[in-house]
């Protein structure tokens, strides 16, 4: 096993997971159709709930944010379970003879589920400002490019997490360890500056914190913002973080 990394090596382990990827229907749908469904179902909860005059409706608020959380949900248990697929069936095994580096396999896992959160965002955010009235300040190019790069955290957090699970019920435990501290200190339940102080501290490292903050500048602002693009930044950053932690203690196979 080789250790440089290698475009074309990256881009066939792209394109296998792809073809994988295609023919698992539920798969398909899951990451297609789940976050907008999701997404309309908040929309029936807050459909009557009164508006402050001046203000965002409630949906409107926190449907947005939802756009970022949604994707990285997903993709962190799609590409966890699968991943520990590859190795419990000894796919991973087989692929780590060959001159394909762990940084080429994690990499085009990354670009596989990357593209495909790339047309998951693209579905949901066009679902969301049309059928759902989603009213949002900044372009929508900017929510898919947030929705992406925080689906692509997941992707990595995923591959990271699959690497500690011995079963497929392992990696689906790692959720509420990784996913749910993010989701309760993101700022969407309660505004981060009226956390307290050490919680304020432990929101500040986490990535999904300046996911939803960077949705909050597209959501007021009419353009792209410096807090934005450095949120984005940040979280890409983090995913990138994961993705050499993850190359760095992938395991041929459970034991």
């Amino acid at each position: 096993m080789t250790t440089a990394l290698s475009p074309r090596l990256t881009t066939a382990t792209a394109a296998r997971v792809l073809r994988q990827l295609r023919h698992d229907h539920r798969t398909v749908a899951m990451l297609l159709v789940l976050p907008s469904a999701l997404l309309g179902l908040l929309y029936l909860v807050w459909a009557d709930v009164p508006t402050v005059p001046g203000e965002p409706s409630t949906f409107d608020r926190v449907g947005l944010t939802m756009l970022g959380v949604f994707p990285f949900v997903v993709m962190f248990l799609v590409t966890s379970i699968a991943m520990l697929r590859e190795r419990t069936s000894g796919t991973l095994e087989r692929l780590l003879t060959t001159p394909l580096s762990r940084l080429d396999l994690l990499l085009g896992y990354g670009a596989a589920f990357g593209l495909a959160a790339a047309a998951q965002a693209l579905v949901t955010v066009a679902v969301a400002t049309t059928a759902y009235d989603l009213d949002v300040a900044g372009p929508p190019a900017l929510v898919v490019l947030i929705a992406v790069v925080d689906a692509v955290l997941g992707v990595a957090l995923g591959l990271l997490a699959s690497a500690f699970a011995r079963s497929e019920f392992q990696a689906v435990q790692f959720m509420p360890v990784v996913v749910l501290p993010q989701f309760f200190l993101c700022g969407l339940l309660v505004p981060r500056d009226q956390l307290p102080g050490w919680l304020q501290a432990v929101s500040d490292v986490l990535p999904l914190s300046y996911a939803v903050e960077a949705l909050r500048e597209v959501g007021a602002s009419t353009g792209a913002t410096g807090t934005m693009w450095r949120d984005v930044g940040v979280v890409a950053g983090a995913a990138l973080l994961a993705l050499a932690l993850a190359a760095a203690t992938l395991r041929r196979r459970t034991s």
